[in-house]
Parts: structure tokens; sequence; C-alpha cells
């Protein structure tokens, strides 16, 4: 029985048929759905239409309109700790807040060349990305998912990492491979299809790019419990985005790292679109707060801001080397460019938005406080700037002559010490490929 609802409300679905109730059709203009609100429905049980002016506006429930009746939406109570971490503003200006005082030491100390290095790494990461794209369109790559925008969300992580900390990225963590000292043009052989990685991600601590979207999660929560286990005091970091915080990957993730208290961070580069599906259709909470329910800490910080993103990011290493469990860091950034190059953006999201966004890029925002503080002058930004051409140059050249994949080189990093049944894949294949030289040379 439906609590606050009479025995007869049921009646005027059912008509009696013997001992047994049978199923009354509606009569014509007569409501199909129960009177009230069954199951907790705010629209009054109609079919609701979205038409696509709405896809950035929230919804509003039905159940406040006249002559319906809707559950009464509880408030969330307000967090009382900062909305955003922020310590440099658009205009290049340094944040001086008392609530972001635990984070700003992480940075307190850093000097010039740490600044001028930050902003190199910046620079260089978009001229690739900007030439991996280009190549794309050129019939070059297959595919290429371009980090524009996000930046300082990736170079600010990611050195905050140690070496001995092990990184699982997805597919668009190419600042942070740049921080793990992979070379650029080892990205590129997946996206052409010559290779299905092209490093060792044991000579780096950072993983093969996942695809599977959200997967990355468990595997970094896996291996932060081993890490746990053997006693080490390195940390483990996996990187997702807004829609991957949707799967169930994920959830899972934070339950066992949560209940294991693995020493892993997840940072979640909250771009505001999950290809063409805005934020706000994914959660009702800002992302970072999540983590409450799982009983550990959330933090947003300013994906724009590369001070920010390492100090949070430094912060949040440290607990978990600490044996202070997990984190979750929300980098609040903005993906300037398509999801993928098979995207077009401009279907789905306006121009006013991206030029807002544009006015806080995080590269012009270091560049605007290394002048005003003087630490760096025009003839650093003109070997920056000649230092990036020749990136680009070596990038287009290596990835031209790239050469014909080892067939073989699918069987390599299945298992860490080799397996019976690999070896015998390897061998099925082997003849595989050996059938086609007989046929050749009949």
């Amino acid at each position: 029985m439906v609590a606050g609802r009479s025995p007869g409300h049921l009646s005027r679905l059912f008509r009696p048929s013997g001992t047994h109730p049978v199923l009354r059709v509606p009569a014509t203009g007569e409501p199909h759905w129960l009177p009230g609100n069954p199951g907790g429905r705010t629209d009054g049980g109609a079919h609701v239409t979205v038409d696509s002016s709405a896809a950035r506006k929230p919804r509003r429930s039905a159940a406040g309109k006249a002559g319906t009746t809707g559950t009464k939406r509880t408030t969330v109570k307000k967090s009382t700790e900062p909305e955003l971490v922020q310590l440099l503003t658009p205009e290049g200006e340094r944040v001086e807040d008392a609530r972001y005082a635990e984070y700003a030491e992480y940075v307190a100390g850093i000097t010039p060349e740490e600044l001028r290095g930050l902003y190199r790494d910046m620079v260089l990461t978009r001229r690739f990305d900007a030439e991996a794209t280009a190549l794309q369109r050129q019939g070059e790559l297959g595919l290429w998912a371009s980090l524009l925008g996000q930046e300082a969300a990736q170079i600010g992580s990611g050195r905050a990492t140690r070496d001995d900390d092990y990184v699982f990225p997805t597919y668009r963590e190419h600042g942070v491979a740049w921080c793990r000292g992979v070379d650029p043009t080892n990205l590129l052989g997946m996206f052409r299809g010559v290779n299905n990685g092209g490093w060792d991600p044991n000579s780096n601590n950072f993983h093969l790019y996942t695809i599977v979207i959200g997967s990355q999660a468990l595997h970094a929560t896996g291996y932060a419990m081993g890490v746990a286990k053997d006693g080490a005091d390195s940390a483990v970091i996996a990187y997702f985005g807004d829609g991957a915080s949707s799967q169930g990957d994920v959830a899972e993730a934070f339950t066992f790292s949560a209940v294991y208290n693995a020493p892993v961070v997840f940072f979640c580069q909250n771009n505001q679109w999950a290809i063409s599906e805005p934020t706000e259709k994914q959660t009702r909470v800002p992302l970072y707060q999540r983590a409450q329910g799982y009983g550990f800490p959330g933090v947003r910080v300013d994906g724009n801001d590369v001070l920010a993103c390492l100090a949070v990011t430094k912060w949040a290493l440290e607990r978990a080397r600490g044996g202070e469990g997990p984190t979750l860091v929300e980098a609040y950034t903005y993906r300037m460019g398509a999801h993928t190059t098979s995207d077009d953006p401009t279907r789905y999201r306006g121009d006013e938005e991206r030029l807002a966004w544009e006015a806080k890029d995080p590269i012009l925002r270091l560049r605007r406080y290394l002048e005003a503080a003087n630490h760096a002058d025009e003839g650093f930004f003109a070997e920056l700037e000649a230092e990036s051409e020749a990136l680009g140059k070596r990038v287009r050249e290596v990835v031209r002559a790239m050469p014909d994949p080892d067939t073989f080189a699918i069987f390599e990093n299945v298992y860490a010490d080799g397996h019976a049944l690999v070896d015998e894949e390897r061998a099925q294949f082997a003849a595989y490929q050996a059938s086609f030289a007989d046929v050749e040379g009949a």
C-alpha cells in the first residue's frame, strides 16, 4: 500500500472480472497515469519534451506548477569550504586569501625559474597539440583528442608528481605525459595506428592511454592498494573527465579506495562538456562534493590556474603518501577545442561561452604574471617561440617517417612476467602470419 493513498485510488485503472482485477484501458481524455505522484515523479506523470534551447538550462520541475503534485526538493546546505581554490587571477595577479593558505604553502617558495618552466611546459604542450590536430586534418593521424585550454590543469598536476608516483591517464593527458618525460612523438603512434601505445609504461610510471571511459580509476585504485601493501610511500593519480564521473567504474573506485584507504588522487578535469552533454545534465552538485558521500575530501580548483593546480595536487599527493587515503580534485576548466577531431562543438555550444573562457586562458594568465613580476623578458619569450616551432617541425617529420608496426608488439605488457596463454597465442599468430608467406611463395 502506498503511504497517503486510499485503497480506492487504484480502482480507476482496474475493472472487476470474477475474482481477479483486469487492467482497464482509460477512456479518451482520461489521464493514463495514476493520480498524485507515483514513484516520486516531479512532472505529474506527464511525458516531458525538451527542445534544443534547453541544452544548458536546468530543467524546472513541473511539480511547482499550478494543478500538479510533486515531491518537495531538499535544499542542500552550502559548504563552508572555498568553492574554488585560486592563486592566480585571470588578470595574472596573485591571490592572497586566508581560505587558500593551506594550499598556497605548497608554492610559497616557487622560484622565477620554476615559473618560467611551467610557462614553457604549457606553451610547448599547446604547440604539440596544435601540430597533432593539423596532422589529423591532413590525413596523417586517424584521430586526435585535443587538450586545448586544459594546459594548466595538466601541467600543474603533472609537475606535482614525484618520479616514483604512478599515473593512470585518459587519452587526453598529453601535458601530463610531457611532465612524466614521455617523448610527445610517442603519443602519436597509437593515433596513427602503428602501435598500441608507443612507450613502456614502466619507464616513466605513466600508464598507456585508456580508451574505455573511467576504467583507469579502478586500475589506479588497485595499483594504489598494492602500493600500500608493499609499504611504499609513493602515491597514485588517476585522471578522468566530468563525463567519466558518471561511469560506474569511477563510483566503484571511490568506494574501494575509501574502504581500503588507498593512496590515490582522483584528478577530474571538468571541462564542462562530455562530448555534447553539459555538466549540469550529469550532476546536481559540484563534482568535488561527491567525495563527501564516500568519506574522503574533495577540492575544486581553478583548472586554468597552473599555480593552484600545482599546489592542490601536491597537497593531495602528500595526503596519500602520509596514509590519509584518497582525495578527489576537480579542476574546473574548459575544453576550448572539439572533444576529438571527429566532433563539431559548434552544433551544441555557442560562441559567447567559448569567448568567455578564452578570457581565462591559462597561458596568457601566467604570462601576465611573469611580465608584471619581471620574471621573464622578451628574450625568453622569443627563444620559447623558436623552440616551439622546432618542436612542431620535429613532430611532423617523426610522424610521417613512422614505420609500420611490429605485429607481435600486441603480446607485450599483457602480464608483468609473461604467461603461457599469451605465449600460445603468440605462436598461433606467428603461424597465421607465416601462412601468408607460404601463399606468396607458392
